[in-house]
């Protein structure tokens, strides 16, 4: 089951958080997608649709951060993705932070 979270927004909508695991084609570890909708049926309906079908969020364990929320509504898809920090791994310094792809990017290097 993967982890996730919403966040209810003062307009009404929401930005849902889910931590996955990654396909085969694009590497291994997971990833953490992030969907800006109407509310949270509507954004796990527009990751059903590009093919994630076994996409469920029970709970608010791991809602989305307020660097995440900012990042998913000023992308013009309003669907995001990024690899998942390793919270497991400590010491040494800060590895630097992964920029955010838009899910085009995925569906395009798993066709490759």
């Amino acid at each position: 089951m993967a982890a996730g979270g919403f966040c209810k927004l003062p307009n009404g909508t929401v930005v849902v958080a889910l931590n996955l695991p990654r396909p085969p084609a694009a590497g291994c570890g997971s990833m953490r997608v992030l969907v800006h909708a109407q509310n949270r049926a509507r954004a796990l309906t527009r990751l059903r649709n590009l093919g994630l079908r076994a996409v469920y969020l029970r709970g608010n364990a791991a809602p989305p951060s307020p660097d995440e929320i900012t990042a998913v509504l000023h992308h013009p898809d309003g669907l995001i993705w990024r690899t998942a920090p390793d919270n497991a791994v400590s010491g040494g310094p800060e590895p630097a932070q992964e920029l955010w792809h838009p899910i085009r990017m995925l569906r395009r290097s798993a066709a490759a």
